[in-house]
């Protein structure tokens, strides 16, 4: 079936459907991973985005039952320069058209990626809108899609009961933003056990557990919409050690009078330079964002600036001084990506052994 992508400065894309073909709304993302397609697309940050894979072939490896990084896939589309109709690999139990069939996403292939990839980054991320050839009318469509907001994405992806998972010495409360299933696979590995609760748990149900740390996770959308988990993490701080990642990284640094703004085109693969100051390292690290931390707006206090993104010198890392908190922006649990930054999670587990033992976090 020929498709056409539209955007909102009213570029036209034409191609072929694969997946689902129904129409469909979304933030067009680009990501600059080779591979890792399957945790891209059931990585929750996605959630409301249409995504760009800017690596020519994908699919060539299938989906598997076990590499999923939530419950199903959260993107609205995605698009691809060629698509691999019959994948190798071992571990292959479907193809990726078989798997955006069975969830209703729509996927296009044959348009000219580098193209469109090269339009996000000049003009800045923009809505897009995939539909059938013979159901395009451009001028229906933009007014259509002007109107477009991604809303409560957090809400969406969170999950609604608590669950639990692992048994280890530590006992870790993680608020689910849109967290990916790796993060909660790293602290059962490190002995912990893990309390996941939806973002609209409340301070006392989060206490109620007694837990020894806390992690505050990844997930979609602008940070200043989610008030009421900005309000929950002002009553966290200073009672527990807390470990926080991407949106929660954004979060914390607007749960201490800090601001965020949006990044022209975000900052999406398993690829990206991250210098962490301490260590005088540069690590190459995943990411999923469409906003930062304004530098200028942090409390030198407070807090100091760990890690530094070495493409546009953006904050990627925080540690407060007087509390035994730090966050990152990246992913340091990967998937996809490199694991070189795996090691925060060892150093979350200090930082709680050390408050365990009644000593001063350094």
């Amino acid at each position: 079936m020929n498709m056409i992508l539209l955007l909102e400065n009213g570029r036209i894309f034409k191609g072929k459907s694969f997946g689902y073909e129904n129409k469909i709304i979304g933030e067009v993302v680009f990501n600059t991973g080779m591979t890792g397609y399957q945790e891209i697309l059931t990585d929750p940050s996605y959630c409301g985005q249409i995504v760009t894979m800017t690596y020519p072939l994908i699919g060539n490896y299938g989906i598997n039952l076990d590499d999923y990084e939530s419950r199903k896939p959260f993107v609205n589309g995605l698009i691809v320069r060629e698509y691999c109709e019959h994948p190798s690999n071992f571990r292959c139990e479907k193809t990726i058209d078989e798997y955006l069939k069975k969830y209703k996403i729509p996927g296009l292939y044959g348009i000219d990626t580098r193209a469109l990839t090269k339009i996000l980054r000049e003009f800045g991320t923009m809505r897009g809108l995939i539909v059938r050839e013979d159901e395009f009318n451009k001028k229906q469509l933009l007014e259509e899609m002007a109107s477009y907001t991604i809303k409560n994405p957090v809400h969406e992806v969170t999950i609604k009961e608590k669950q639990t998972y692992g048994s280890g010495k530590r006992h870790i409360a993680l608020l689910d933003y849109g967290v990916k299933r790796n993060i909660i696979r790293e602290l059962v590995k490190r002995d912990c056990l893990v309390t996941v609760f939806p973002s609209t748990a409340s301070i006392e149900e989060i206490m109620a557990v007694s837990p020894d740390g806390i992690m505050l996770s990844n997930g979609p959308g602008d940070p200043k919409d989610c008030h009421f988990e900005i309000d929950t993490i002002k009553e966290l701080i200073g009672e527990y050690p807390i470990f926080a990642i991407c949106l929660g990284h954004q979060l914390m640094a607007l749960a201490t009078n800090g601001d965020t703004t949006r990044l022209k085109y975000g900052h999406r693969g398993c690829n990206h330079p991250v210098k962490d100051l301490k260590k005088d390292r540069t690590y190459i690290t995943s990411q999923n964002h469409g906003y930062t931390i304004v530098s200028d707006s942090i409390d030198k206090s407070l807090m100091e600036v760990t890690h530094v993104n070495m493409n546009d010198q953006t904050v990627e890392g925080v540690k407060f001084k007087n509390h035994p908190i730090f966050t990152v922006q990246f992913h340091p649990e990967a998937s996809p990506g490199p694991q070189d930054t795996s090691y925060l999670f060892d150093e979350f587990m200090t930082l709680i052994d050390t408050q365990q033992k009644g000593e001063t976090h350094a």
